[in-house]
């Protein structure tokens, strides 16, 4: 922040010197008064008031001194642009080393995006947004979270179960709730608690039983029954393994619940203690 000092017989002479040189009203500078004045008298000789006068910085001028700050604390050279309107702000920032400012999908962005917020909204009564942008990332993942909404919604239709999403910020979820908001198809709901809360798509042709959820990439998500037995999905993964021979009888009885049956006596040649066998054939 620039001052510049001036001086007159009186503070308000001195204030008004600096306005008309600035050209600026006394509502957008902050003054400092360095030195009162005084009259000179018949053996003193007179002291000049002298102020200082500095341009006020506006919401988005401050959140963008805090963003200058950030980025010598991160090592990274790079320049702002600032629009700013009675509604949001918008800054842009212009670097080589794009990834050191966005970060894995947009994680260091968003950072810098709420901490300027928060700095651009000191002392104001009603929140206005603050946007920090980096080489139209923004846009570009906006774009591409609206075609994995549409791919991931005729996955569930086709599918007729549920589809998750990874974990997103609440400006992406919103995002993805929006471009599936008028798909007549399906629908979709917020789980889980922050930092950790995600979308599941559910379409309207639900096939009955598929409750468990279709992970991005294919994986299920098996849920557990109340007594922590795995659900009929679970056991009819036992099932098919049973068929190639990766389970025995036993491991699919303990999957579905079901006791185990009660080991029969065993009536064939015993290469052990020839007395036992005489014992057991005897019963």
């Amino acid at each position: 922040m620039t001052e510049y000092e001036f001086s007159g017989k009186t503070v308000e002479e001195a204030v008004q010197l600096g306005l008309k040189t600035m050209g600026l009203t006394l509502e957008e500078v902050n003054v400092a008064v360095v030195e009162e004045g005084k009259k000179g008298g018949l053996f003193s000789k007179g002291v000049p008031a002298r102020v200082k006068l500095s341009k006020k910085c506006t919401d988005g001028e401050r959140a963008v001194a805090f963003l200058d700050g950030m980025f010598d604390l991160l090592g990274v050279t790079a320049t702002t642009e600032l629009e700013e309107t009675e509604e949001n702000t918008r800054i842009n920032v212009i670097t080589n080393n794009n990834y050191a400012l966005i970060g894995h999908r947009g994680e260091v962005l968003d950072a810098l995006q709420v901490l300027a917020g928060a700095v651009a909204n000191i002392g104001r009564e009603e929140y206005k947004r603050v946007v920090v942008d980096c080489e139209n990332y923004r846009e570009k993942r906006e774009q591409t979270l609206k075609r994995l909404a549409e791919k991931l919604a005729e996955k569930a239709v086709r599918l007729g179960r549920k589809v998750s999403l990874e974990p997103m910020t609440p400006y992406e979820r919103r995002i993805i709730h929006a471009t599936l908001a008028d798909n007549d198809k399906v629908k979709t709901v917020s789980e889980g608690k922050e930092p950790n809360r995600f979308i599941v798509v559910i379409p309207n042709n639900l096939k009955p039983g598929a409750e468990r959820s279709e992970r991005r990439g294919g994986k299920p998500c098996f849920d557990r029954d109340r007594k922590g037995g795995f659900n009929r999905d679970k056991k009819d993964n036992f099932e098919r393994k049973d068929r190639k021979g990766g389970f025995n009888r036993d491991d699919k009885a303990r999957a579905s619940g079901t006791p185990r049956a009660k080991r029969q006596p065993y009536f064939g040649t015993f290469l052990g203690n020839s007395n036992d066998v005489k014992k057991e054939d005897q019963e």
